[in-house]
């Protein structure tokens, strides 16, 4: 699968000079039903940095994350993605911007009869013709080489023909990353990645976000739900409180206080 002169090398990427951010959102706004969910959201990410969002259930983390690429339609603001304003784009090239951005969610969507490999080809899927994109067991020898590297990457190239059925929950985990990376995103948006693994597969995957933020230059947006990964992991650490960014900070100025602040209002506080 890897050759021996392959097998130090990483996945390269296509894009020109990287701008200053591959992220920005600026003063976006979402309403649900007349509810006001995102109240003029500002959030900037820099390539090479790992960024982890803490804050309580329906503080709009998770619409966020999906209005960052437009999978939902913010109401107002402005998004940039590398770069690119995805406000004015339409059709394909609205399609070919959002390659710039993969998507890890928290439900780890593998196709649970292909093997690790497979699934992570399909990173590539939106480089194929339509024809080909249905034929996941055809996929070109490019193609299966480069998720090869890409489970290198994460540390899964020993289970490359293992069944994704019979993964644990963190090598599946791992596996869904390395489709990401497959992609030859420049953004990694990770919707609460860990929520569902055990302490130590959390660290680990953690753990792997970072150094492929910091060893790839990738810019690495995480959701937790876990404030002591967000402060151990994280470049910046931002609070949302009901819509808001209450703060960003480097994690030696987010005191426990400002956590908790975050959580008070569930319980009456």
């Amino acid at each position: 699968m890897l050759g021996p002169a392959q097998q130090d090398e990483s996945i390269k990427w296509s894009g020109a000079v990287a701008p200053d951010h591959s992220l920005s959102i600026r003063g976006v706004r979402k309403s649900f039903a007349g509810t006001e969910v995102l109240k003029g959201v500002d959030l900037e990410l820099a390539p090479g940095e790992i960024v982890a969002v803490l804050g309580a259930n329906g503080c709009g983390k998770s619409t966020l994350l999906r209005c960052a690429i437009r999978l939902l339609e913010p109401d107002a603001g402005e998004i940039r993605l590398c770069g690119r304003d995805l406000a004015s784009l339409r059709g394909k090239e609205l399609r070919e911007a959002r390659r710039e951005a993969a998507v890890v969610f928290q439900q780890i969507a593998l196709v649970r009869r292909r093997s690790a490999l497979q699934n992570v080809c399909c990173g590539a899927l939106g480089e194929l013709p339509l024809r080909r994109s249905y034929a996941s067991n055809a996929f070109p020898h490019e193609v299966r080489e480069r998720a090869a590297l890409a489970l290198q990457r994460v540390g899964m190239l020993d289970k490359a023909w293992q069944p994704a059925s019979t993964l644990s929950g963190g090598q599946a985990q791992r596996v869904a990353i390395a489709r990401a990376y497959c992609q030859r995103a420049s953004v990694i948006l990770a919707d609460e990645p860990v929520s569902a693994l055990d302490p130590r597969a959390a660290e680990d995957v953690m753990e792997l976000l970072a150094d492929l933020a910091h060893r790839d230059r990738l810019g690495v947006l995480v959701v937790l739900h876990q404030p002591e990964l967000a402060l151990r992991y994280a470049d910046r650490v931002v609070g949302m409180l009901l819509g808001e960014v209450v703060f960003d900070a480097k994690p030696p100025e987010v005191s426990p206080q400002r956590v908790a602040e975050l959580y008070q209002h569930l319980h009456g506080a």
